[in-house]
């Protein structure tokens, strides 16, 4: 049986990743992001930069024309196709599963919140922001110029969102994949975990 996790999708520069670390120490769980990317290798025996290459990303134009290619199949390791970019996200998937099996947690990106979406006692999130506020975030955090930063959220949400519809076959930012959204821009980012919690309390969450 599924612990209470919290998956959080994000538009890049909503401050998705701040959210994990607020949420964590409001609720006393463990969240995981990038650190997927590591605990996938030692789990599988895959090497962490293949992880990291395909992570959130599809690489090869073919793979936009196509969707839903998620299956919940894991080649064996002794399949030619055992490190492709697909069978690492099912491996990834997999262990997202198992988190999910053995703790209460939350979960940033990589398609958990569709990965998980038969499990019970899994509350989805999108949080989101206008372009000027991901714009201006994103600028001050890697100090870079305005035009710079547009450029990179552009880049960004454009492989999240195919990412997402290649494996998912849904759209990434449509609002029936989540049991809650929220514009981080329209209310701040204080008042928005103020919101996620007062919502985790209705929904009776508990770690």
């Amino acid at each position: 049986m599924a612990k209470n996790v919290i998956t959080v999708s994000r538009k890049y520069g909503s401050r998705g990743r701040d959210m994990g670390v607020a949420l964590s120490k409001l609720l006393g769980i463990e969240y995981y992001d990038k650190d997927l990317i590591k605990i996938a290798s030692e789990e599988t025996g895959v090497h962490e930069s293949l992880f990291g290459q395909a992570d959130e990303k599809i690489r090869g134009s073919f793979f936009i024309k196509k969707s839903g290619a998620y299956k919940g199949i894991v080649e064996p390791p002794t399949s030619g196709d055992y490190t492709s970019d697909k069978n690492i996200f099912n491996l990834q998937a997999e262990v997202i599963k198992r988190l999910a099996e053995r703790e209460s947690c939350i979960i940033i990106g990589r398609c958990a919140s569709y990965i998980l979406k038969d499990f019970d006692n899994v509350c989805h999130i999108f949080l989101y922001g206008s372009d000027d506020f991901c714009v201006k975030n994103i600028a001050e955090r890697y100090a870079l110029k305005e035009k710079d930063a547009q450029k990179l959220c552009e880049q960004v949400t454009r492989e999240r969102s195919q990412y997402y519809k290649y494996y998912t076959g849904k759209e990434w930012n449509d609002a029936d994949n989540y049991d809650l959204c929220v514009d981080i821009s329209r209310i701040g980012f204080e008042n928005s975990v103020e919101l996620i919690k007062s919502y985790l309390d209705i929904i009776g969450f508990k770690k």
